[in-house]
């Protein structure tokens, strides 16, 4: 994850000589501690998964809320702020060295007020103090610890601590703020100031700034980071980025640019092959801790699974790769099986581990693949290069693939049809062993951005293969949504049947508007673009952030900082996203003031985007938009939704297409239709060429437009 870091340079120096002046941390662990527990605390009645795993801690754990903090304030203690996710591996190993400890406990119930935060359900508290520890640290991760001032202000911020570091960490925290209050004070204002800092953007309006030189300046200096063998970006361990992915796919397709076409193909097939993606079950775990793709961390998280359909699914349409149509398989078929809430949505996330040992859930031995794949386990043991397989400490192997079906079949005398039998025979049997164990724990809410990241895909598999499975998926998560998680248009952020029902965040809106927009263009149903209408004038209503021309991450002003999130991490930026929304909605609707707010909105990240372009892949898209041809596909007739689904199937990037059974008040309709007769315009800045009949006309002269530039 990365973080815009815009502070001037004498307060980042005030900054690291007062974290300096604490303790800085080490990476070794501690030893396993006896478990002393006392009953519960008053996260007993929450219901989020990561906050009831810590109910039972000695902790004197509380809920973030306006109480806790009104507490510290009135006894002049420090507040204790430990955030994390309930398939965070680290958050269990620091839960059980150090917070199950009742030392530790009693040294933080004495002089802390202790709060714990699911991230999941809190991404704005997360957020905030994710930019302090960046601010004070450089790196970022979870479990995330921080001391706060009673008000908020940030004094410390680590990671994973040992037993032995974190109560040395209380101590000198502690004896700081009670030894000299008016420094710890100075030192939380300028660190919050820091964090405020990160968050403001300068609007320019500028048209200059949204040229193609700027896109291209953007991407040349990627490029010197890109692992031109092992796919991704350079590092010793690798995230998937399917943002970037997506982005570099449709710039290289339509400027026909063949190193970044080779590089996102290369990285497609080096996670499809590696042991990222689970080669049993389906779907891909969270990360790669090599630069290989080979060894996972373990846990697998909804938002990857489902940004990955559908750059997968946009890569069957550029590629017709049989092995991207069995990834995209693989992901829906895991998500039914071991995501999916009964009335439609998904949940979040399983964990990493399985009690206490990461990936216990997903190893295998070789004498067990021996005993249950028997006479086929010397040609399962070449498919897999199981000799080279074994990366664990405990030999355990992780199945990964060093090259396609089809050339491993052809090399051992196999039809493709015989060895897609043979392996459909594999992974029932392996997939039969694994449910018999002990399945990893499960964080079952439903998370309304990530949900609507998954209607996307699902969507752009639908337009992929024509398959109306794909569209039913995603209507069923809108239903869900329509029904559990929208009130009087307005969203909450995750449901949890009696659970609290947090007010939706930027991303939550931002996402869902993208997929209803999506949605719409595909079915032709107006009711998806009517409600996408609503939810963005409420966007506009309550996030718009005058001084910055972006829109703030929650409605609410409660925190130390107003947030404004333009970078991409693991989730796009939801401040681009809107951008893009208003610019499809500008096309569409013929709205210009959306058209010129999407515009400046990119104009004023171009110098973020021109020197770090892999954290703004989603405002690469809207540039893309903007400064090379975007076309305006409109069909119109009775013969509409076939041909719109025959033009999906094709890879438009820089493409909008919209149709229309009958006649309507959008201006891109306006004299289009003629009585008895379907057919397409293709047009760009609602001037259009002749309307031709069939859609391999249309997309010839999309082809043309893009050639033009």
């Amino acid at each position: 994850m990365q973080y815009a870091m815009n502070m001037k340079k004498s307060t980042i120096k005030y900054l690291f000589y007062f974290f300096f002046f604490f303790v800085v941390l080490a990476c070794g662990r501690a030893k396993q501690v006896d478990v002393v527990r006392s009953g519960s605390n008053a996260l007993i009645h929450e219901t989020s998964p990561y906050l009831l795993q810590h109910a039972s801690n000695p902790v004197d754990w509380v809920p973030w809320s306006k109480e806790a903090l009104a507490q510290a304030k009135s006894e002049g203690k420090l507040v204790l702020v430990s955030i994390g996710y309930a398939s965070c591996h680290w958050c269990h190993v620091m839960e059980s060295e150090t917070f199950e400890d009742q030392e530790v406990a009693d040294l933080m119930n004495e002089h802390f007020i202790n709060i714990k935060v699911d991230r999941e359900e809190r991404p704005d508290v997360d957020n905030v103090y994710m930019t302090a520890l960046q601010l004070i640290t450089g790196s970022g991760g979870w479990p995330l610890n921080v001391i706060t001032l009673p008000n908020g202000n940030p004094l410390y911020g680590g990671t994973y601590h040992t037993r032995e570091q974190w109560m040395q960490v209380l101590l000198d925290v502690n004896k700081f703020y009670t030894e000299d209050t008016q420094k710890a004070k100075e030192y939380g204002e300028m660190l919050a100031k820091g964090i405020q800092e990160t968050n403001k953007i300068v609007p320019l309006t500028h048209s200059d700034e949204t040229s193609a030189v700027n896109l291209q300046e953007s991407i040349s200096k990627w490029k010197t980071n890109w692992d031109l063998d092992w796919g991704g970006d350079r590092g010793d361990e690798k995230f998937m980025m399917p943002t970037n992915l997506s982005f570099l796919l449709n710039y290289s397709s339509i400027k026909k640019e063949e190193e970044s076409m080779e590089h996102v193909q290369n990285t497609l097939n080096k996670m499809a092959l590696g042991g990222i993606y689970d080669q049993v079950g389906g779907g891909f775990f969270r990360y790669s801790t090599d630069t290989y793709w080979k060894v996972p961390h373990f846990e697998k998280m909804l938002y990857d699974n489902a940004q990955m359909l559908r750059i997968y699914s946009t890569a069957m349409k550029e590629f017709d790769a049989d092995l991207y149509r069995e990834i995209v398989v693989g992901i829906t078929d895991f998500l039914e099986r071991e995501m999916k809430h009964p009335f439609g949505g998904y949940y979040a996330a399983l964990d990493a581990d399985t009690e206490g040992t990461e990936g216990e859930y997903y190893l295998w031995q070789e004498a067990e693949l021996k005993a249950v794949l028997e006479d086929d386990f010397d040609l399962f043991a070449a498919y897999y290069s199981l000799p080279s397989q074994r990366m664990m400490e405990d030999n355990s192997i992780v199945l990964f693939k060093d090259k396609p079906d089809k050339l491993f079949a052809n090399d051992h005398g196999i039809s493709n049809a015989e060895f897609r039998d043979l392996k459909l025979k594999w992974n029932s049997l392996l997939l039969g062993i694994r449910q018999k164990r002990i399945a990893p724990r499960k964080d079952d809410k439903v998370i309304t951005s990530w949900n609507s990241l998954l209607m996307i895909g699902f969507l752009e598999a639908y337009s992929a293969s024509g398959n109306e499975a794909f569209l039913n998926k995603s209507l069923e998560i809108l239903e869900f949504l329509k029904k559990y998680s929208l009130k009087e248009n307005q969203l909450i952020h995750s449901y949890k049947e009696g659970g609290s029902h947090v007010p939706g965040f930027l991303e939550d809106y931002a996402f869902l508007i993208e997929a209803l927009i999506k949605l719409y263009t595909l079915t032709l149903n107006q009711d998806h673009l009517d409600l996408a209408v609503t939810l963005n004038s409420h966007v506009i209503d309550t996030f718009s952030d005058q001084g910055s021309g972006m829109f703030k991450f929650n409605q609410k002003e409660e925190l130390i900082s107003p947030l404004v999130l333009t970078h991409d991490g693991v989730l796009p930026s939801p401040n681009a996203s809107m951008a893009l929304n208003l610019f499809h909605l500008g096309h569409i609707l013929g709205k210009k003031e959306f058209l010129e707010k999407s515009k400046n909105m990119v104009a004023s990240m171009v110098p973020s985007i021109r020197s770090d372009g892999q954290a703004y892949g989603k405002w690469n898209e809207l540039l893309m938009h903007i400064s090379l041809p975007y076309m305006e596909v409109v069909v119109v007739g009775d013969n509409s939704k076939t041909l719109i689904q025959k033009l999906h199937k094709k890879h438009l990037p820089n493409t909008l297409i919209v149709g229309s059974e009958k006649e309507n008040g959008f201006p891109l309709f306006n004299n289009r239709f003629y009585t008895g007769k379907s057919m397409i315009y293709v047009c760009r800045n609602n001037t259009c060429k002749l309307p031709v009949a069939l859609p391999e006309q249309a997309i010839d002269l999309i082809y043309m437009s893009y050639e033009e530039f």
